[in-house]
C-alpha cells in the first residue's frame, strides 16, 4: 500500500466516524422522541462514536470500501402507529448524513475562499472536508437503496405495508444474492449497479453543494 492511499484512508476516518454517529444517533433521537426507549436503554442516545462504531465495519470500509454501523435497535410495539412512526425513525438516519453533507460542504467553501494561508496543513483539512462531504452524501443514497439491511428498505415497507407483506419473506431470503448483484461490477465498462444509483448521484449532490456555496461567497 503506497503512502498517498494510506494518507487518503486516514483522512477518511473522520468523515466515518461522524457520518456512522451522526445517522445511527438520529435514529436513537427519533425512535425516543415517539416513545421508544430501547436506544436510551442501550446506550445510543449519544454522539460518541464509540457507541455507534462496529469495530469489524469499521475496518472494512477503510479496507475494501463497505462496512456498517452498529444498527439501532427499537421496539416496534413503543410506537403509537407502527408504520408512520418507524418511518421517521428509518428517514432521519439519511437525513443526518444529508445534512451534514450540506455542512460539508459549505465549511470547504468558506476555508478555499477564506483561509489566510495555503500551505500542507490546508490541503489535508480541505481533502479531509471533501472526503467527509462525499461520504456523507454516499450514505445518503446508499441508505434510501431498498433492499433489506439498508433504511431504505424499511422506508418502502413502512410506505407500501400491504404489498410488502406478501414479498417481505423472499425478499430477506434473496438479501445477499440482490446485494451481490447491486456491488459486483456486472455492467458494461465494469461498473455496479450501486455506481450508478449511489456513487454518481453523491458525487453530483456534493458537486451542486459546493457550487452553491461558490455562487453564495462569490457575491461578497
Amino acid at each position: 500500500m503506497d503512502k498517498a492511499l494510506i494518507l487518503y484512508k486516514i483522512l477518511m476516518i473522520p468523515g466515518i466516524l461522524l457520518a456512522f454517529t451522526f445517522h445511527e444517533y438520529a435514529h436513537a433521537l427519533v425512535a425516543d422522541k415517539l416513545g421508544d426507549k430501547t436506544p436510551r436503554f442501550q446506550g445510543r442516545l449519544t454522539l460518541n462514536p464509540i457507541a455507534h462504531i462496529d469495530p469489524i465495519g469499521f475496518i472494512l470500509i477503510l479496507i475494501v470500501g463497505f462496512g456498517w454501523a452498529k444498527p439501532v435497535q427499537t421496539n416496534p410495539s413503543a410506537f403509537k402507529n407502527y408504520y408512520k412512526d418507524d418511518l421517521k425513525v428509518s428517514v432521519a438516519g439519511p437525513i443526518a448524513n444529508l445534512i451534514l453533507g450540506f455542512v460539508f460542504a459549505m465549511l470547504y467553501v468558506m476555508l478555499w475562499k477564506f483561509s489566510p494561508t495555503q500551505g500542507t496543513l490546508f490541503s489535508i483539512v480541505m481533502n479531509m472536508l471533501q472526503l467527509a462531504g462525499s461520504i456523507n452524501c454516499l450514505l445518503f443514497f446508499l441508505n434510501l437503496v431498498p433492499v433489506p439491511g439498508f433504511d431504505g428498505y424499511h422506508i418502502v415497507r413502512d410506505l407500501f405495508p400491504k404489498f410488502f407483506y406478501g414479498l417481505s419473506d423472499s425478499i430477506n431470503r434473496y438479501q445477499f444474492m440482490i446485494f451481490m448483484v447491486l456491488i459486483l461490477p456486472i455492467l458494461p465498462g465494469g461498473v455496479s449497479v450501486f455506481y450508478y444509483i449511489v456513487q454518481l448521484p453523491s458525487q453530483g449532490l456534493f458537486g451542486i453543494f459546493t457550487k452553491t456555496f461558490l455562487n453564495i461567497v462569490a457575491m461578497f
